[in-house]
């Protein structure tokens, strides 16, 4: 990923997004604080250059690490942060899942309401890096993950609010279903793409 953007930057290779999925591990980014890593012998842990805090990676979440020249998309950190929240938030749509915004709280949200009581639950995370304006990292979406491997970390430091999903939330979505809803919405948000292979 790092080579890829060093390439982007560099002119000598095309902006790329991989969607892929990870085994279950941690990350930490740079603001990463040991209290906030619960249970350090539950997964592998890995060091990110990525910004923010803790986060889980695995089985049925969808990670897109977003390489994208921000020279040519405008050299603007919080448009390029809120364009990747819009991405996420039209895809979540696609589903009937109304994803929001917080103030000071990057990622995306869903309000959660039952009788008497309601609650903000985080369905996506946001991680970048910037190198020479072209970005690496990106974002995940919660689609099937196992919930419970959230609870060896702090996510994101966010102590009040909790973590769901779009099984969780009642949808039956595929992550292949949720691929077609990224591609689609990407392409509204940060323009037209091209198939490329995977990853050697």
């Amino acid at each position: 990923m790092e080579a890829r953007a060093a390439a982007i930057a560099d002119g000598t290779a095309g902006e790329l997004i991989w969607l892929l999925e990870h085994p279950p591990l941690y990350t930490a980014g740079v603001s990463a604080k040991t209290a906030d890593l619960l249970e350090p012998e539950r997964f592998p842990v890995f060091d990110s250059a990525r910004g923010g805090q803790f986060t889980y990676h695995g089985p049925g979440q969808r990670v897109a690490y977003v390489m994208l020249d921000l020279t040519q998309r405008g050299r603007d950190v919080r448009a390029f942060v809120a364009a990747l929240e819009a991405w996420i938030i039209d895809a979540l749509g696609v589903f009937n899942v109304v994803g929001e915004m917080r103030e000071g709280r990057v990622g995306v949200w869903v309000e959660r309401k039952g009788a008497g009581w309601s609650r903000e639950d985080k369905i996506a995370a946001i991680g970048v890096k910037l190198r020479r304006w072209v970005s690496f990292h990106g974002i995940s979406l919660n689609v099937e993950p196992d919930l419970s491997h959230f609870s060896g970390i702090v996510p994101c430091g966010q102590t009040e609010h909790g973590v769901t999903s779009l099984v969780d939330l009642g949808l039956p979505v595929t992550l292949d279903e949720a691929d077609e809803a990224l591609k689609a919405s990407f392409q509204k948000v940060f323009g037209a793409v091209e198939a490329a292979p995977p990853p050697v």
